[in-house]
């Protein structure tokens, strides 16, 4: 999952986004609106975290423009205001959520994942297919009763696909979500992705299918 993180204090956005990492989320970070407001018309995200104080454009701003360009794309306002007035006003204008700082990073984590399964039409947070669970609070997969051990692309690779259990996926959003903007996308990366989860489902029965063309998907080996 790939996090947009908008927030002119360097210190703060630089902590923020290696929690996140650790977190296993893939995460971009700028530090002014003009460039957010760029980035976002460009790059695809399954999260944006935005400051409202930013140079350049400020965070209402960016969020103005991203809604009026149909982006659904879900946003966390996370701003130093926390006058009922900002929060209504900041929700009004299309943000899903709305945290003020100082904040505790625990809670901040626990909205990133109800913002996430809302996004995905998934109320539980234990996500099943076949022998294959995600529990989407501690991030953790597992087949059968046995912990299921993934590298961090395997992870992020599998996560989408879970997320998006029974639906194709395309090996571009996979692999846009599994690049920062300062690395090279290498979409072909996925087709290995793929094949190493598929050898370690193997004595499961959730089956990732290929369809040509297409892109992915993940489904219980017996569903017709």
């Amino acid at each position: 999952m790939k996090i947009l993180l908008v927030e002119d204090n360097r210190s703060l956005s630089e902590w923020l986004a290696r929690t996140l990492q650790a977190d296993k989320y893939t995460v971009d970070c700028v530090y002014d609106g003009s460039d957010a407001d760029q980035l976002l018309r460009t790059e695809t995200y399954d999260l944006v975290i935005l400051d409202i104080a930013l140079p350049g454009l400020d965070g209402k701003a960016v969020l103005k423009r991203l809604r009026s360009r149909h982006n659904p794309v879900p946003v966390l306002i996370l701003t130093a205001y926390d006058g009922t007035r900002d929060r209504v006003e900041g929700l009004d204008i299309g943000a899903d959520d709305y945290m003020a700082k100082p904040f505790e990073v625990h809670e901040l984590e626990a909205r990133i994942r109800a913002l996430m399964r809302r996004t995905n039409q998934q109320k539980n947070p234990i996500l099943t297919c076949g022998s294959l669970v995600f529990d989407s609070n501690s991030r953790t997969f597992s087949l059968g009763e046995s912990a299921l051990a993934l590298t961090p692309r395997e992870h992020a690779v599998l996560e989408m696909l879970m997320m998006k259990s029974g639906k194709t996926v395309s090996k571009k959003s996979l692999a846009d979500s599994l690049y920062s903007i300062d690395e090279e996308v290498n979409p072909d990366a996925i087709e290995i992705y793929v094949h190493r989860i598929r050898k370690k489902l193997e004595n499961g029965d959730a089956v990732i299918v290929t369809l040509r063309g297409l892109g992915y998907l993940l489904k219980p080996r017996y569903e017709q």
